[in-house]
This record gives C-alpha cells, sequence and structure tokens, in this order.
C-alpha cells in the first residue's frame, strides 16, 4: 500500500520538528531550598507542563536537570548554567525552556553572549510565561526591554539593599560577614568569647610593650596558639586585628566609625596608645625612606658558617630588590653555605624588631644606666628609661643614613641561622644612643 505525498511530507516534519528541551531553574538565595518542594521545583513543573503542552510540536524533555540554586542572575559564573551551555554546544539541546527570562539572566550583556551561542548552534530560547521567540528580529527587541526592565528592578532592589545595609551599620548593628577573633554572633548580634577575647587584649598589650606585630606573632606561634580556622596569626593577620574597630566597640561602613551594638574587647585607652604607636611606625614607610635605605647590616651580618654576608641588589621591572650574600657562596657556589642569601628589607627589619624589644629590658635599661653614669653622673635610671622607650619616635625621624650609623653604633654582630636570628649589641653604643635620645627630646620640647 502505497502513502501519499501529503503524508510523506508530514511525516518529514514530523521528524524535523523533534526538538530536545533542556528546562533551567534558578533562585538568587539557598533559603527554602531545602524543602521538599521549593522555587526551583515549581519553575521546573512550570516548564515542564509548558512542554508537555508542545508534545504535538515534536518536543522532548531531556534527562538532564540544570538547577542553580544560591546563585545570583547578575553573572553567568554557575555550574548548571555552564554545564547547559557545554551541552547546547555538543548539540544535545535544541531549545532552553525557563519559567521567566530573568531566571536565565538580568543583564543585557550577558544575554547577548547566551544569544550568540544560541544561535550559532540553531538552540532557541522559551519563557513559559512571557510568549517570543528569538528566532526572529521582533522576539529579540522583545527580550531586549524585558532584559532592560529585569536589569533595572534588579539595580533597584541592589540599592535598596545597599542603603538597608548602610542605614543598619550606622546604627552599629551587626550584618553579618567574617566573624572577629573574640566574638560568636547569636541572633545577629556580635557577643564576646571570653577565651579569644582574652587573646585579643593580650595582643594589644603585648604590642603596647614591644612596638613589634613580628614579635607579638611569633610569642603567639611559640604558645601554640591558632584561631578558630586552624590557622596561626602571622604579623599581616596581627596588623588587621590591630586596625579592626570592632573591637573597640565601633561598626565601620566604607570607611566611616560608628558606636556599635556589641561590646568592646579592648579600652579606648589601649587603642589610641597602639594607634599612636602604628602611626609612628608608619611614617618612614610613608615617606618612601625604606626604598632609599642603605645597607644597615654592611659589615655585621653572618652566615650560619661564619662566614661574612655582604650586601647586593638585582632590579627587575623598574622594582629594586636588596639582599644580603654569603661570601662564601660567591666564592664556591649557592651549595657552600645552608643559607646562600637573605632578603635585605626582612632581616633588617627584624633586626630592628629586636632592637626595639633589646632596649626595653630591665637588664638593657640597667646597662645602659650604668654606662651612662660614667660621662652623666646625675642621670638617673628612669630618665635612661624614659629615653629607651623613645627610640621608635627618634628613629621615624631619622634619614637612612641616620639609621644606619645608629644601628652600627648599637649592633656589634648579627647571626643569621637557618631558622634563627642573633644580634649582638654594643655595649658602649647603649651610652652613646641614650645621649642621642636625650638630646632629641630635649629638643622636641624646645620646639
Amino acid at each position: 500500500m502505497t502513502r501519499s505525498r501529503a503524508e510523506e511530507g508530514n511525516g518529514r516534519r514530523q521528524v524535523l520538528l523533534k526538538r530536545r528541551c533542556a528546562v533551567y531553574t534558578r533562585k538568587s538565595s539557598e533559603e527554602g531550598l531545602e524543602q521538599e518542594f521549593n522555587s526551583l521545583d515549581a519553575q521546573r513543573e512550570a516548564c515542564l507542563n509548558y512542554i508537555a503542552s508542545q508534545k504535538g510540536e515534536g518536543w522532548l524533555l531531556v534527562d538532564d536537570r540544570y538547577d542553580d540554586g544560591g546563585f545570583s542572575g547578575g553573572t553567568l559564573e554557575r555550574p548548571a548554567l555552564k554545564r547547559l551551555l557545554a551541552d547546547i554546544e555538543a548539540g544535545t539541546v535544541d531549545v532552553v525552556v525557563v519559567y521567566k527570562i530573568d531566571r536565565l539572566c538580568r543583564s543585557i550583556m550577558d544575554f547577548a553572549k547566551l544569544v550568540e551561542v544560541f544561535e550559532r548552534k540553531g538552540a532557541t530560547f522559551v519563557s513559559v510565561t512571557q510568549q517570543f521567540s528569538t528566532t526572529s528580529s521582533m522576539g529579540r527587541l522583545t527580550l531586549n526591554i524585558l532584559l532592560s526592565f529585569a536589569q533595572f528592578e534588579r539595580e533597584v532592589i541592589g540599592e535598596r539593599i545597599r542603603d538597608k545595609f548602610a542605614a543598619s551599620r550606622r546604627k552599629g548593628m551587626w550584618m553579618g560577614g567574617y566573624v572577629p577573633l573574640g566574638y560568636d554572633v547569636k541572633d545577629r548580634k556580635l557577643l564576646i568569647n571570653e577565651a579569644e577575647a582574652a587573646k585579643v587584649r593580650w595582643m594589644f598589650e603585648r604590642f603596647a610593650q614591644t612596638g613589634s606585630a613580628a614579635t607579638v606573632a611569633q610569642e603567639l606561634s611559640a604558645s601554640g596558639f591558632v584561631n578558630r580556622y586552624g590557622t596561626r596569626l602571622d604579623k599581616g593577620r596581627i596588623y588587621k586585628i590591630l586596625n579592626n574597630r570592632v573591637y573597640a566597640g565601633e561598626a565601620v561602613h566604607k570607611g566611616q566609625s560608628y558606636p556599635g551594638e556589641h561590646e568592646a574587647i579592648v579600652s579606648r585607652a589601649l587603642w589610641d596608645k597602639v594607634h599612636a604607636m602604628l602611626a609612628d611606625a608608619a611614617r618612614p614607610r610613608f615617606l618612601g625612606r625604606r626604598a632609599q635605605s642603605p645597607a644597615l647590616l654592611k659589615g655585621l651580618i653572618f652566615g650560619p658558617d661564619g662566614s661574612a654576608m655582604s650586601p647586593t641588589h638585582t632590579r627587575r621591572r623598574q622594582k629594586l630588590y636588596r639582599y644580603y650574600v654569603s661570601q662564601r657562596v660567591l666564592k664556591d657556589g649557592r651549595d657552600a653555605c645552608p643559607v646562600s642569601r637573605v632578603g635585605a628589607a626582612e632581616v633588617e627589619a627584624a633586626v630592628i624588631d629586636q632592637l626595639r624589644i633589646v632596649l626595653r629590658s630591665p637588664e638593657i635599661i640597667v646597662a645602659t644606666w650604668r654606662a651612662a653614669r660614667e660621662t652623666d653622673p646625675e642621670s638617673t635610671e628612669a630618665d635612661v628609661r624614659q629615653a629607651l622607650h623613645q627610640f621608635d619616635a627618634l628613629w621615624a625621624e631619622l634619614f637612612p643614613v641616620e639609621q644606619a650609623r645608629i644601628v652600627q653604633l648599637l649592633v656589634e654582630r648579627v647571626d643569621v641561622g637557618v631558622d634563627s636570628l642573633q644580634v649582638r649589641l654594643h655595649s658602649a653604643g647603649l651610652a652613646h644612643l641614650y645621649e642621642e635620645l636625650a638630646c632629641s627630646a630635649e629638643i622636641r620640647r624646645a620646639a
């Protein structure tokens, strides 16, 4: 029995109209996704019903699911969307079905990228609540109009959220994010964690004593202390803690500080003292003196094998890098010494940090007082202590050449080990330093 031409044409058209459909769903937040029937399920159900209504047109659902729960429509960096685009590129998807266009994206630029992929692979896009097609210029115009409103809506929502966030911060409210060490969060409020808060107070007090974040970090590490994430606190993290105004009972938004609802961990007096010291320490860096500094430890620094280390430098991409290199390595090669070279800035900073600590120790204060009495019998131990405690202020005011002179005056020898650093001082240099500090203090008072 033969078939008519009309029947054969209808059969060919039915074969051509078979369209593999992929349902894409998205929800910006993760709230409610744990429910048995959530927003993603509701979107998918509506899309499945629409595909079923097009069964006569040859529409078939693909097996894979493309669900992005907790992802914003303002970006294309979504795992399920990436899988969908990969399947379109592979030619296994012909129609993308969504509940609303803003489920796919909220940006005209992003949509233009998606349409480029669709058109290149012959795929189409359908929104079950907004009837249009991307196959015609009028359909694309309609889409662009809808996307403009979607993008506008997203920007308005973003502005409202930012305004609400700013208003809440001005009231001192905690608005989420990283929870600072020393606090816990309960009912969206910061509450003091006494065990951690004690460590935070110790960091502030210890820095106020030593003026060195590196020393604080080393002592914390030696005690085995780690934060709630199991991480040791290095010098950089110590500085972040010392500069976090939350510990002073404040809430900060875009550089502006407001009284916080939470309780402060450190007193205002301790906070002000620490930040005065931080400001003094930052002054020479701000003036750019470090980059111009001569080799502070020239002739003073030695490697673990006892050989001298000489200053050298290299320049890469118009940036200067300074080092101290072992003389033994220069003569016999890299393997001649376990420490072939050290960064000049790092080892110099470590020596200055040790000087700050040593000059505040009772033993050094007494030794300096005894040496100073030989030239100034009227000097008292209190005078010497006060002068040595002003070392940081004097150091910040010195030019690089003067800083080098002070180091040469105080330091007899610096020994660099594989994992250690030892500084030996000139006992006679301490008395000279006291005289300079006392003179500098008199000059400041006179000014």
